[in-house]
């Protein structure tokens, strides 16, 4: 009778209305009711928990629904997954000192974000309304403000709204919230994700069909899986993006006008960070939220002695071609005379997307995450000198064509770039740190208050001593500070790095 009922709604709801897109979005939602109730009706037909309880293990895999999509079938094998309990993650008990400091961690601009477990899988995503997220619209930045018309569904502005047409890092583009980083690192990622076929964020985003593919939901709710605070967690959102007067997005999103992905990424992001009224980041911090890959920073500048071009330049390469590193580099301070001279943004992120070597000159290939406004120095579109017809087929590069249009994207030269830009940050694919099981570790623990925080002296000091057995591995430490206000989060960006000793003593700065 239910199942007869909602194909009747269907069929009412198709025949008389009129408009093609919403009788589509209500053929869509008719039949995710239709199948959510056909499930519901087998499991009610089965003998309930209470009467299996006496013959089912403990540990013995249950069955769960997959999340609620267009191509939903009950002909697909559910997961199985066992029951988490709240202090559980992976299998693996927690202590209580570390459920106290899961618990310290989870609260972060006065939102409480649990950490990510198998059982958030069955979250639920079908609504008879558009879901608003309980939290609120996030706040706007004062660029935004001064724009802002209203909050708008992507069914407002697109006909056929779609997470993912493709992942490109070409198409993502960054208005006027100022996370340059954020949008750097997800260029980067999308590139990573493209080059080698590996799904590196598209599977943070939910719900997802049965291929693991994230979709779209008319009802409006996403759920967004985040590395913060140590570990993965669970963001929930809407889909409500702020436009201007025009009717212009207010936020970054993807020149496929359809595509959803990059700005729902987004705003999850800026809704842990305390709205779009954000005040920026880096690249280590944002990479490994998006991956929960480990970060590395190299400041190339002359007070940073470690620094050698030639030996950072082979690592870099080498690495990058394995598939082994993300790459993201920043500007420095400048004026504004010396950064329009050279199309140049001061402490500004870019996205490292492809690194050449021909005939003894090193390149690396950037993206504005304004996607506009590029290198103006040698072999800009605009140079004519350096560019030969050999170089130009290498690099796939036409300076006629690129002088059209200017969407952003650059080759510039290693010993240019080492000039110019500050810093380069690094996030190692975590496969390359194979654990070691250690004897024995200790913390020594000196607590004080923060009075000064740049003064060593007057923080927080921690001494991590780990006795491995001899010829152990190498052993890689991350510091950070936990956020939890956005305030918090701006003046402690950079009290965040990755060291690796060998057990000798030797300090290494990448694996291997």
């Amino acid at each position: 009778m239910l199942s007869y009922r909602l194909t009747w709604w269907n069929y009412v709801m198709a025949t008389e209305t009129s408009e093609a897109g919403l009788q589509s979005k209500l053929k869509q939602l008719a039949r995710q009711a239709l199948d959510r109730a056909e499930a519901l009706k087998e499991s009610m037909s089965k003998p309930s928990q209470k009467e299996k309880s006496t013959a089912t293990k403990p540990n013995q895999p249950v069955r769960t629904l997959f999340p609620l999509g267009p191509d939903f079938s009950l002909n697909d094998k559910p997961q199985t997954i066992r029951a988490v309990q709240a202090s559980e993650s992976q299998g693996q008990r927690y202590t209580a000192e570390e459920i106290e400091v899961l618990r310290k961690t989870s609260k972060i601009n006065g939102i409480e974000y649990v950490p990510f477990m198998s059982v958030d899988l069955r979250e639920r995503f079908a609504f008879p309304m558009p879901f608003s997220d309980k939290c609120g619209k996030l706040p706007l930045s004062p660029k935004q403000k001064a724009m802002f018309a209203k909050w708008v569904r992507p069914d407002d502005i697109t006909n056929n709204p779609t997470m993912i047409y493709t992942v490109s890092s070409f198409s993502i583009k960054q208005t006027i919230v100022s996370d340059c980083s954020f949008v750097a690192s997800l260029a980067i990622s999308a590139a990573y994700e493209r080059r080698y076929n590996k799904k590196l964020i598209t599977s943070i985003i939910y719900p997802q069909n049965k291929k693991g593919e994230p979709e779209y939901n008319p009802c409006g709710k996403y759920m967004v899986k985040l590395h913060i605070n140590g570990v993965p967690r669970k963001v929930i959102i809407d889909d409500q993006l702020p436009v201007d007067h025009s009717g212009e997005l207010l936020c970054s999103y993807s020149n496929n006008k359809n595509e959803l992905w990059v700005s729902l990424i987004e705003k999850a992001y800026m809704k842990v960070m305390g709205g779009y009224d954000f005040p920026g980041s880096n690249s280590n911090i944002d990479l490994h939220a998006l991956t929960g890959w480990i970060p590395e920073r190299i400041a190339m500048h002359s007070d940073n002695q470690a620094f050698n071009k030639d030996s950072t330049f082979r690592m870099l390469y080498q690495r990058f071609h394995k598939g082994d590193v993300l790459i993201t580099t920043a500007t420095g301070v400048m004026s504004e005379e010396e950064g329009e001279k050279w199309g140049l943004v001061p402490t500004h992120a870019y996205a490292v997307l492809d690194i050449r070597e021909y005939k003894g000159l090193r390149f690396l290939q950037l993206k504005n995450p304004w996607s506009h406004l590029r290198w103006k120095g040698r072999y800009s579109e605009n140079d004519t000198r350096n560019w030969t017809p050999d170089l130009q087929k290498y690099l796939n590069f036409d300076p006629r064509t690129a002088q059209k249009i200017d969407n952003g994207i650059f080759w510039i030269s290693w010993e240019d770039l080492c000039q110019y830009y500050d810093v380069i940050y690094l996030s190692w694919n975590p496969s390359l740190f194979k654990e070691s099981t250690c004897i024995h570790s200790t913390w020594d623990a000196k607590q004080g208050p923060v009075k000064d925080a740049y003064s060593l002296a007057n923080n927080p000091q921690y001494k991590l001593e780990v006795q491995c057995p001899q010829g152990g591995a190498a052993v890689w430490v991350l510091l950070s500070r936990h956020i939890t206000d956005k305030d918090d989060f701006a003046h402690n960006r950079e009290f965040i790095t990755m060291v690796v000793y060998k057990t000798d003593g030797k300090k290494v700065y990448y694996p291997g």
